[in-house]
């Protein structure tokens, strides 16, 4: 894959606002690592046809959950509302984190998945 197909998916998963500030916060510093997410993340992993969007989304909220990586879990929230998923669907995922990521990091992430899935009130994807 190319750097223009990690860039197109990047940006349908994103959203062009979220890449388009990522873009525009790359300085001399960053641009190698700006450059590997667009081609590898984006550009190998989300383009590969063994799962769609809505399932790599479920998988991707999890492993952050996981993680405690609460910034980034907002941001994929807002992903996989755009992948399709719907609210019942997300809050379906972060109970299954209760259970093998820990109540404390699925109650972090309610809270996170809460305040994001009220900036878009109605926008369920199904």
């Amino acid at each position: 894959m190319s750097y223009e197909d990690g860039m197109r998916v990047r940006r349908e998963v994103l959203g062009d606002a979220h890449v388009d500030r990522a873009q525009a916060r790359t300085t001399e510093f960053t641009a190698d690592f700006q450059d590997l997410i667009t081609r590898y993340a984006w550009g190998e992993i989300w383009t590969r046809p063994g799962l769609d969007r809505r399932t790599r989304s479920c998988i991707t909220l999890t492993a952050l959950v996981a993680r405690g990586q609460l910034e980034e879990l907002a941001m994929h929230v807002r992903a996989a509302r755009r992948n399709g998923l719907t609210t019942d669907e997300i809050k379906e995922v972060l109970l299954q984190t209760a259970i093998y990521c820990g109540v404390p990091a699925a109650n972090a992430a309610f809270a996170v998945a809460q305040r994001v899935l009220a900036e878009n009130p109605g926008e369920d994807a199904a």
